[in-house]
C-alpha cells in the first residue's frame, strides 16, 4: 500500500496541537462483559514510534480497531488493519488498539460491548467497528460511551437518523469498482459464463453483485459486440462473510462447482481468498480459467497469471481524517459513501475504492477496460441506466432514467438477467 510522505509533512505542523488536545479527559470504563479471550493488543508495527519521545511526553491518541476476521486475511479485515496502520504512520503520536476475529465461530464468547469496554479503559477516544455484522451493537456501545466517537463501516444509521450523535458511518463506493471487475470478466470469458461467490444477502451485497453484473453486461455488448442476453451471470451465496465450517457453504466447493459447470471467470464477493486460490490451482492443472478477487490490494499475488484485477477498499485516508478530527475536537457525525479517485485508482493517499489491473488481463482487453473506466470517470457511461427490472420482472429504473443513490444503496432484489437468490 502506498503511503506518501506528504501526509506526514502536512500533519506534522498540527501534530503538537492535536496531541495536546488528546492528552487528557479519557472516558472511564463503565463496566460490561469482559470475555474477549485476552486478545486485545496494542499495535506494535508503528514505524514512526510515535508513542515514544516524539510525543513530547503527551499521552498518545488511542483508537480502537475491531475486525470481524484476522488482520492478515488478504481481504476485508486486512484492508481495515492497514487503514489503522495508515493512521499510525501519518499521525504522530497515534496508537491502534486492535481486536481481531470478533465473530461467532472464532470467539463465540466475545461481545462488541466487552471489546469496547476494554478499548475505552485503555484510553481509546475513537473506535472503528469494521463490519455490517457490528451495526446494531455499535449503536448500543455508542450510547453507552457518549464521549467516544464511533465509526461503523458499511452501515447507514447515521443516514436514517437512528444513530446517536457520536456514531458515523463510512463506506467506499465500491459499486464503481465492481462494475470495472464485471467488465474485466465479460471481456475475458470464453464460455460466456461468469460465477460470483457471494457472502450473505443484504442491501450491500445485492448492490455490489448487481454492479458487477451491469458492468459485465455493458462490456459484453458494447466492447465485444455480443448479445448480453447470452451472458450467464450466476451468484451463489455462502451465508456469511467467510467460511464457517458446518454453518456456511464452503467457498472452495462453490468455486469448484462453478469451474466444473463451465464457468471460466469466477468473481469473489467474500472476505477471504478461496476464489483465487481454487482458480489458481485449476489453472496450474491446465484449465483455462480466471479469477477476480476482492477487498485487498495485493490479492492478485496468490495466482497472478490468472488474476484479471482487484477491486479493493482503501480505508486509510478516511480513517486518518476521522482520527485527526476527533483529536482536534472538530469531529461531527457523518454518513460518508466515499468515491474513487478517478485520476489514479491506485493513489492510496486519495482513493476510497481502487482497482489494480491483474497480470491475467490481456493487453487488448486492458485497452477496452481502460476505455470503460474513462467512461465511468467522465460520466459518459452510467451502468445504472434504465430500463432495469428487478429479478421478479417488476420495473425498477424506467427507460432512460438513472438510478439515484438511494435506489442503488437499497436495491431490494437482484436484477433481471442475474441467476441466484435475492433473499
Amino acid at each position: 500500500m502506498k503511503h506518501k510522505a506528504f501526509y506526514i509533512l502536512s500533519l506534522l505542523a498540527i501534530a503538537a496541537m492535536l496531541l495536546a488536545a488528546c492528552g487528557g479527559g479519557q472516558p472511564a470504563n463503565n463496566g460490561g462483559a469482559n470475555d474477549n479471550n485476552n486478545a486485545m493488543t496494542n499495535n506494535d508495527h508503528n514505524d514512526n514510534d510515535s508513542t515514544g519521545d516524539d510525543s513530547g511526553g503527551m499521552e498518545p491518541f488511542k483508537f480502537g480497531m475491531v475486525l470481524v476476521g484476522p488482520k492478515n486475511d488478504r481481504g476485508w479485515s486486512q484492508a481495515h488493519y492497514e487503514g489503522g496502520l495508515f493512521i499510525e504512520e501519518n499521525f504522530p503520536g497515534s496508537e491502534m488498539i486492535l481486536f481481531e476475529l470478533l465473530n461467532p465461530a472464532d470467539k463465540p464468547e466475545a461481545t462488541l460491548e466487552g471489546v469496547v469496554d476494554e478499548m475505552v479503559a485503555q484510553g481509546a477516544s475513537l473506535v472503528f467497528t469494521t463490519s455490517d455484522e457490528f451495526e446494531e451493537d455499535t449503536k448500543g456501545v455508542a450510547e453507552k460511551y457518549p464521549d467516544v466517537a464511533f465509526i461503523n463501516v458499511s452501515g447507514d444509521d447515521a443516514l436514517t437518523g437512528e444513530a446517536p450523535p457520536n456514531l458515523s458511518n463510512i463506506m467506499g463506493r465500491m459499486e464503481d469498482m465492481k462494475a470495472v471487475a464485471g467488465c474485466a470478466a465479460a471481456l475475458t470469458t470464453q464460455t460466456g459464463k461468469i460465477g460470483y461467490v457471494g457472502p450473505l444477502i443484504n442491501f450491500e451485497t445485492r448492490r455490489l453483485t448487481a454492479s458487477a453484473y451491469l458492468g459485465a453486461k455493458y462490456c459484453y455488448e458494447n466492447f465485444r459486440g455480443l448479445d448480453p442476453a447470452d451472458l450467464e451471470f450466476t451468484v451463489t451465496w455462502i451465508g456469511f462473510w467467510f467460511n464457517i465450517p458446518g454453518v456456511t457453504q464452503d467457498p472452495t466447493e462453490v468455486t469448484t462447482n462453478f469451474l466444473d459447470t463451465g464457468v471460466d471467470v469466477v468473481m469473489s464477493g467474500i472476505d477471504t481468498t478461496e476464489v483465487i486460490d481454487v482458480s489458481g490451482q485449476r489453472a496450474a492443472g491446465g484449465d483455462t480459467v480466471w479469477a477476480v478477487p476482492y477487498d485487498f490490494e495485493g490479492a492478485c499475488e496468490t495466482a497472478p497469471d490468472i488474476c484479471l484485477g482487484v477491486p479493493y477498499f482503501n480505508w486509510g485516508p478516511a480513517y486518518l481524517e476521522a482520527a485527526v478530527a476527533v483529536a482536534h475536537g472538530s469531529w461531527e457525525q457523518t454518513w460518508a459513501w466515499n468515491p474513487p479517485y478517478w485520476d489514479d485508482l491506485t493513489d492510496n493517499t486519495k482513493t476510497a475504492a481502487g482497482w489494480v489491473f491483474g497480470p491475467g488481463l490481456s493487453e487488448d482487453t486492458r485497452v477496452f477496460l481502460e476505455s470503460f473506466i474513462e467512461g465511468l470517470a467522465s460520466g459518459d457511461i452510467l451502468v445504472w441506466t434504465g430500463p432495469l427490472n428487478l429479478q421478479d420482472g417488476s420495473s425498477y429504473i424506467a427507460d432512460g432514467a438513472v438510478a439515484d443513490d438511494n435506489q442503488i444503496w437499497y436495491l431490494p432484489q437482484l436484477l433481471e438477467g442475474m441467476t441466484g437468490s435475492s433473499e
